[in-house]
């Protein structure tokens, strides 16, 4: 599917439209949590998370979605926008396994018609070597969780991408060992700022942003916020993860941003934010420190990196 600028919201329209509510992480996210995932529809109920620094403008559609990281469409960063039209994320199934007591395959239609989609909106910075400020749109990951019901032995969340090498030509290359997968601890996943993305700026996620379903967990690196899941599996111990499988001394299981622990090639003490000229400085936990810092207590962050 193919959206002309035309069609964009501009960004001063969509901020008047979308009265974002500065509110503490708490009141921000604290509806829809029921297992049952039953959204709360009383009147003008429109709930976000304004996770951002007063001076963080949102980039723009255009940005967001032909600047990307997606190697099963390729490489190059402008790649996943050229080559993901062939990619069909409709209808959509999430297989939910491993130790849990509801092990299912939710239809995705189905389930975002239980929840209120609109009236969420998470305004995120995410990061890798470039970032973005991004109006998310979805749910917390913790409902679908709550939904799977896991074994007090669950202590790990494993995400799997879909496998679909005739629409995704990538996935015909050995660019990595497909299909790609990631993982996070259970406490992370549970955090309210870990979310299940829908969709950006008022639309259906596109192909090349992660359609129709991505994690994002803004404290880290992008390349933990898998796309296009498929599965999502629940284990007792750290489950595979794509870059830390092949790269394990550049790419570590829990990727934090942290700005005092540098790559093994680049600096990670500045990012450059797509739009600006000028490299801004990389704060720990991606600015989230206040939010997340607790998850890691006792850590050695220069070793779990």
């Amino acid at each position: 599917m193919k959206i002309f600028s035309s069609e964009i919201t501009p960004y001063k329209h969509y901020i008047n439209r979308r009265k974002f509510i500065k509110s503490s992480l708490a009141a921000g996210l604290v509806l829809g949590t029921s297992t049952t995932i039953q959204a709360n529809h009383s009147s003008n109920q429109n709930i976000y998370a304004n996770q951002v620094d007063e001076n963080d403008s949102l980039n723009s559609f255009e940005e967001i979605t032909t600047y990307n990281n997606f190697y099963e469409f390729g490489m190059g960063k402008t790649d996943p926008s050229e080559n993901s039209s062939n990619f069909n994320p409709k209808p959509w199934s999430i297989n939910l396994e491993g130790l849990i007591n509801n092990p299912q395959v939710l239809d995705l239609e189905n389930l975002l018609q239980k929840i209120a989609i609109e009236d969420r909106v998470y305004r995120l910075r995410c990061v890798e070597a470039w970032s973005m400020v991004i109006p998310w749109q979805g749910f917390p990951l913790s409902e679908l969780i709550k939904i799977a019901d896991p074994l007090s032995s669950a202590k790990f969340i494993q995400f799997v991408t879909v496998f679909r090498p005739d629409e995704m030509p990538g996935q015909k290359r050995r660019l990595l060992p497909w299909p790609y997968v990631e993982g996070l601890r259970m406490d992370e996943a549970m955090h309210p700022l870990t979310i299940l993305s829908t969709g950006l700026y008022g639309h259906d996620l596109l192909n090349q942003s992660g359609a129709p379903l991505r994690l994002v967990v803004p404290w880290k690196y992008g390349f933990k916020s898998i796309k296009s899941i498929s599965s999502i599996r629940f284990v007792d111990k750290q489950p595979e993860a794509t870059w830390s499988m092949l790269a394990p001394s550049e790419y570590g299981f829990y990727s934090n941003v942290n700005n005092f622990v540098d790559h093994p090639r680049w600096s990670q003490g500045t990012e450059r934010r797509i739009g600006e000229f000028k490299r801004r400085k990389t704060l720990m936990f991606n600015g989230y420190e206040e939010e997340v810092s607790h998850l890691y207590s006792g850590m050695d962050l220069r070793k779990y990196y």
